[in-house]
């Protein structure tokens, strides 16, 4: 949540920090702002608002002169979208200024104790507490402003990522960490930091991940890394996979509806070199070393928060088909307040797109304090819980921008799938059994890039229900979990309240909202639980409801009994929510688009949610 990005060097800093923030507009925010030391003097300029109304007032006063400075994106958590609340902070005398993503958990304190000395608030943030912190111990030590910003930090309870610039040494940037992620970004005689890659890759593929507890500051003639303990330590140089290109729309009026399309690419990424036709076999090299302790696990416990939720139901349906290894999901953001009981041969595995999420990384730390073995499936490679986990498997589905997450959803579940069947291997699968699943698998992108030929049709079908306040999804089995996700992508960009329900859980309540002004969608496959399922479609029927149905090609069976029925290729029952999600994604973003909804960045919603 909240976006950083700063600079030191010798371009003009002004160009950076904005096209910097608007790189990291997905992230979620309400304000922004920057701060530029030039000629003298610390320029602050933020306000409320997108990014472009900083441009425009930045472009209406005159771009800022300079070549060391600071921006921010905001995302509310104490006091109100405001100018005033708008990071970049500064010190009382406008000597230094600040930019903080996370939660200063004593602020409260030391805003108190900071009252008492004298100091004055002009905000209701909990990052003005920790400007004047740093303030009060400089005046007190009379210490360099980077020695000064450490000592302070060690009075800090809570998460931050923060980065500061000084109008008194204009040779220098400082930016700490500590459970909110930070990127130094390594140029030649000029350094970056920022949230995450998106505004690095157009200037440098060079980065250092800073870790828990590390400051670094940066200088033009280089930079040195410390723990907030005052430790010196030598960092790793690594390179970035992301590509320019790959953070642009390519033409796409939306990111989400570019990552929508681009679901046939980012599956045959994700099992590229894992799925081993002519061998027989799944190749997961990140679980090799682990493969034997997951393999004779009692119980593996998979936490996740949000769409990856919903991933990792699927995968407790695909583990248990294949592996009959029990599985429990939970909701990382539940996991460690319950104190879970976690016993040898348990496995805890986290499911995390950006590889940041605060609750999901809280997970990690508490297995990992009980002595666990934990996994990671997170697409963002060198992020926190990737480098924290024991094990694990990237999703390799290139970035994903959009708020509403949709072709990371299909990698989780896929690589699931994998993590599964390689769970079967000489197992529970004979080899004429495996050689079928993973023939199926294979020809899951070609059938995907099929269904994105419906795209018109859904746009037809959102026409219809652009205006419904309500809208319920019903799914069995292995699409129970889409139809959780179906409802999630609804609600998150078009404000339609949606819920996701078993279809046999109909019965038992949401059959009283049934009227004629409540569409329903059915995840009608014809598997198992097909004849169930027609069932409760005429029961709905028989209530005027307007059935929205999905189903296999060549099915005319739901035709008089549904208002739509939307057919799609034909696959494997466990393989069926990587095809069943897609014309719910397609739905979901063309009624937003017809609400005139901000779909890449909803309201209120954050890509990665960094803070709890």
């Amino acid at each position: 949540m909240c976006g950083i990005v700063g600079y030191i060097g010798g371009q003009q800093v002004n160009d950076i920090l904005l096209t910097g923030l608007q790189r990291l507009e997905y992230r979620g925010y309400d304000s922004a702002g920057i701060a530029i030391v030039a000629e003298g003097q610390l320029k602050v300029h933020k306000q409320k608002g997108k990014v472009s109304d900083l441009v425009a007032t930045l472009e209406s006063n005159g771009q800022l002169q300079g070549t060391l400075g600071i921006g921010h994106t905001r995302w509310a958590t104490h006091g109100f979208p405001n100018d005033e609340n708008a990071h970049p902070h500064t010190n009382v005398t406008g000597s230094f200024a600040l930019v903080h993503n996370g939660i200063i958990e004593n602020y409260g304190a030391l805003r108190q104790k900071l009252k008492q000395k004298g100091y004055t608030f002009k905000s209701e943030t909990d990052t003005e507490a920790l400007v004047h912190l740093i303030d009060d111990v400089q005046k007190a030590t009379s210490l360099p402003l980077e020695e000064a910003v450490r000592q302070a930090l060690t009075q800090v309870v809570g998460t931050y990522g923060i980065a500061v610039v000084s109008v008194e040494d204009p040779d220098l940037l400082i930016a700490a960490r500590m459970g909110s992620p930070l990127i130094l970004g390594v140029g030649e005689g000029e350094y970056f930091i920022a949230s995450d890659a998106a505004p690095l890759v157009e200037h440098t593929r060079q980065v250092v991940y800073l870790n828990d507890g590390e400051l670094v500051v940066l200088r033009r003639s280089g930079f040195e890394v410390r723990t907030i303990d005052n430790v010196k330590l030598e960092k790793q140089i690594t390179e970035l996979e992301w590509d320019l290109e790959e953070i642009e729309k390519s033409g796409y009026e939306h990111f989400m509806l570019k990552e929508i399309m681009e679901q046939p690419e980012s599956l045959e990424n994700c099992m590229r070199g894992r799925l081993r036709l002519e061998e027989n076999c799944i190749n997961l090299g990140g679980l090799i070393e682990v493969m034997d302790d997951l393999r004779a696990a009692e119980r593996v416990i998979i936490c996740a928060c949000g769409t990856s939720w919903h991933a990792a139901l699927v995968g407790e349906y695909l583990i248990e088909k294949f592996a009959r290894i029990p599985v429990e999901v939970e909701y990382a953001s539940e996991f460690r307040y319950r104190n879970p009981i976690l016993r040898e041969g348990d496995v805890v595995l986290v499911i995390s797109q950006s590889g940041e999420t605060a609750d999901t990384l809280a997970a990690v730390r508490e297995a990992k304090q009980q002595g666990i073995l934990t996994l990671g499936v997170v697409n963002t490679v060198g992020s926190t819980i990737a480098r924290e986990t024991d094990a694990g498997v990237y999703l390799h589905a290139g970035p994903e921008i959009g708020v509403a997450s949709t072709k990371a959803f299909t990698a989780q579940v896929l690589v699931l799938t994998m993590i599964a069947l390689k769970l079967a291997e000489n197992r529970t699968l004979t080899d004429a059994e495996m050689a079928e699943a993973l023939r199926a698998v294979s020809q899951i992108p070609d059938k995907v890039r099929k269904l994105l030929e419906l795209d018109k049709e859904l746009c037809n079908i959102a026409h219809s229900y652009r205006f419904a306040n309500n809208f319920l999804y019903l799914g069995r089995g292995f699409n129970f979990p889409v139809a959780l996700e179906g409802a999630l992508k609804l609600k998150e960009i078009s404000y339609i309240h949606a819920e996701g329900y078993p279809a046999a859980e109909m019965k038992h309540g949401p059959i009283a909202l049934i009227d004629r002004f409540m569409p329903v969608v059915f995840i009608a496959m014809k598997d198992r639980t097909y004849d169930k399922v027609v069932s409760n479609i005429e029961e709905v029927a028989a209530r005027q409801g307007s059935v929205i149905a999905i189903t296999d090609e060549g099915n005319g069976e739901l035709d008089k009994l549904c208002e739509y029925v939307i057919r799609i290729p034909h696959t494997e029952e466990f393989l069926s929510p990587l095809l069943t999600v897609v014309p719910l994604q397609l739905l979901s973003y063309h009624v937003a688009v017809m609400r005139g909804c901000n779909v890449d960045q909803p309201r209120n919603l954050a890509k990665s949610v960094t803070v709890e």
